[in-house]
């Protein structure tokens, strides 16, 4: 049950409903500007999004982050978007999506940014991760707006363009510079649960030297090759015991390590002198990540340790901190799947996922926060990340009206 008035959910839902069909062409504009991440060039989607925000009646303030800030984070261009309405004193919501995509890749039936609807599933790279929540948070703010309802606070939407990069840049840099101050946050996710924890990430890369070579004379030479095999070996050694350390939180496993790049050598006929890897260790969240890395380190340098000729240096490329539950979140969780079980008629839980967001952005900085908003029931269903992302328009109609009621009640 919710504490909301059935007169209020009723003239909110009415209000999505109204506007849907707009709601869904927005989307399909969004869907059809590249923001592939890599290579990162996101500041011209951010430049559509806002021409598409403002001829929604909203105030788009842009904040261009600055180049070589940028550049430090591997990309070549991004701007933050940030709305604001302010209905009266109370609490401030941020409601967070990210407009940055993964490359489309191969096997696609339809054109990544075309935005086909098929048998009411839009497809399209990014269509559920996550541009479906710039739509979700934009047309659920207008519903609330719409329904003059006496509500006491302000609802920000942050739209931002560096998740796929580690989010440094987006809702880290808009809280570090003081831009916003949220007292709630909710970050894109699905519509059929309420996420409340999720793993953290770490990537290193090892870099591994030795001597070249003619192949013919191999003595002569420090294979970096056969160096780079036995710490491998050592690597995915490490995977049983990980296997065993099981995470308390439902939907998250265990921790993972998986070797997803790997480059080196000159030629066939050359020992090769430099073995470059780079490895994605998935934290879970009662891990410290500290002691993480430093027992990644250690490992690869006692795998490496006693070859003549060889030098192995390990960097670190990225470091997303678990996600976790932080003052009032459970509250705020409860309000959320309550709504979401009332208006998809289905029992909404309250889990964790085995990725990382930038939802831990928020809660390191102390606010409560959660992940919601449309989409099928998890990340395979959407084809994230794959050939054939799609969205089932119908969720985005639902979950549209779950954040809407659900703002409404907590600013009520």
């Amino acid at each position: 049950m919710t504490d909301l008035s059935p007169s209020l959910a009723a003239t909110l839902d009415e209000a999505v409903n109204a506007r849907f069909d707009e709601e869904v062409r927005f989307l399909a504009e969004l869907v059809k500007v590249p923001s592939d991440n890599p290579p990162g060039d996101c500041a011209p989607h951010a430049v559509r999004a806002a021409e598409l925000l403002e001829a929604m009646g909203f105030t788009v303030e842009r904040h261009p982050v600055p180049p070589e800030l940028v550049r430090a984070n591997g990309m070549i261009s991004a701007t933050n978007l940030v709305i604001r309405h302010r209905f009266g004193d109370g609490p401030t919501v941020a409601l967070n999506a990210h407009g940055d995509v993964v490359p489309p890749g191969e096997g696609w039936s339809s054109d990544p940014y075309g935005a086909e609807i098929r048998d009411g599933v839009m497809y399209g790279r990014g269509v559920a991760v996550s541009k479906s929540d710039f739509a979700t948070y934009a047309f659920a703010l207008q519903a609330l707006m719409a329904s003059n309802a006496p509500l006491k606070g302000t609802v920000e939407l942050h739209l931002t363009y560096d998740e796929e990069a580690g989010g440094e840049i987006g809702p880290k840099w808009l809280l570090d510079q003081g831009i916003s101050k949220p007292d709630y946050a909710v970050s894109a996710s699905f519509a059929y649960s309420v996420v409340t924890g999720h793993n953290g990430c770490l990537h290193l890369e090892v870099q591994v030297d030795g001597k070249s070579a003619h192949a013919a004379r191999p003595d002569t030479g420090h294979d970096a090759l056969e160096a780079a095999t036995g710490i491998l070996t050592a690597l995915y050694a490490h995977r049983p015991e990980l296997a065993e350390r099981r995470s308390s939180v439902t939907g998250i496993t265990h921790p993972s390590l998986t070797v997803g790049l790997i480059q080196g050598g000159i030629n066939t006929n050359v020992v090769p002198d430099r073995v470059t890897f780079r490895l994605d260790r998935r934290m879970i969240p009662e891990e410290n990540p500290a002691e993480v890395e430093a027992e990644l380190r250690a490992l690869i340098e006692r795998a490496a340790a006693g070859r003549d000729g060889i030098r192995v240096s390990i960097r670190r490329i990225l470091l997303a901190r678990p996600f976790r539950s932080v003052g009032d979140a459970p509250r705020l969780a409860s309000l959320f799947a309550a709504h979401a079980q009332e208006v998809l008629g289905v029992p909404v839980g309250q889990n964790g996922i085995p990725l990382y967001t930038d939802a831990r952005h928020y809660s390191e900085a102390g606010i409560p926060t959660i992940l919601y908003g449309a989409g099928p029931r998890d990340l395979l269903e959407a084809n994230g990340h794959r050939a054939d992302e799609k969205l089932v328009l119908e969720d985005l109609r639902r979950a549209t009206q779950v954040v809407a009621r659900s703002l409404a009640e907590l600013l009520g």
